[in-house]
């Protein structure tokens, strides 16, 4: 019998978020990627992973959230407002910028 039993955990985008470089890269390749009408869940999603990359409870305090208030909106079932995904941009020192497709 083999006793070399390898366990894995569950992959988290988080983890691999260390630098504003990483951030930007991860962001520009969801939203590149994202071509359904659920484009603003993955990019909330997008988000979430970030927040959770970095003090959570200091970005939902600095878009001016509750911690589980803003898991929620970040969350695969929440539905953020435009102000909070800007409000969250700002917290992570992020920008949101829009540029013609054409």
């Amino acid at each position: 019998m083999n006793t070399n039993t390898e366990t894995f955990a569950p992959f988290d985008t988080a983890n691999h978020l260390n630098t504003v470089e990483d951030v930007a890269a991860y962001l520009e390749a969801v939203i590149e990627d994202s071509d359904s009408d659920d484009d603003s869940t993955v990019i909330a999603q997008a988000l979430g992973a970030i927040a959770r990359s970095r003090n959570f409870s200091q970005i939902a305090r600095q878009a001016g959230m509750s911690r589980e208030g803003l898991y929620k909106a970040l969350s695969a079932d929440g539905n953020p407002s435009l102000a909070t995904v800007i409000k969250v941009s700002h917290a992570l020192g992020l920008r949101l910028r829009f540029e013609a497709t054409a």
